[in-house]
């Protein structure tokens, strides 16, 4: 392969792992954010939409393939949304 298409495939590669980074640090701020609203006493909403979202981002079976982590990214963010407005105050 000639230079130009390393390139290419160290771009993706480089893209690929940071989208696979972003998903990894949301799973970890929606797990962080489970326990620190067990910890308070605070309703945590349903645990199907926590369980849920954790299952869908281990298990191999998603929407898009693999390689392509968006999907997960937003059942996390769908996720960390719904624990945090189960704990509004306000609601």
């Amino acid at each position: 392969m000639d230079s130009s298409t390393w390139i290419v495939v160290l771009l993706v590669a480089v893209l690929l792992a940071a989208v696979l980074a972003v998903a990894v640090t949301f799973l970890v701020r929606l797990i962080r954010t489970r326990r620190a609203l067990r910890r308070a006493g605070l309703p945590t909403g349903s645990p199907w939409v926590f369980w849920g979202a954790v299952a869908y981002v281990v298990l191999p079976t998603d929407l898009l393939p693999d390689p392509v982590y968006l999907d997960d990214i937003g059942v996390l963010l769908l996720a960390l949304r719904s624990l945090r407005a189960s704990a509004d105050p306000q609601r």
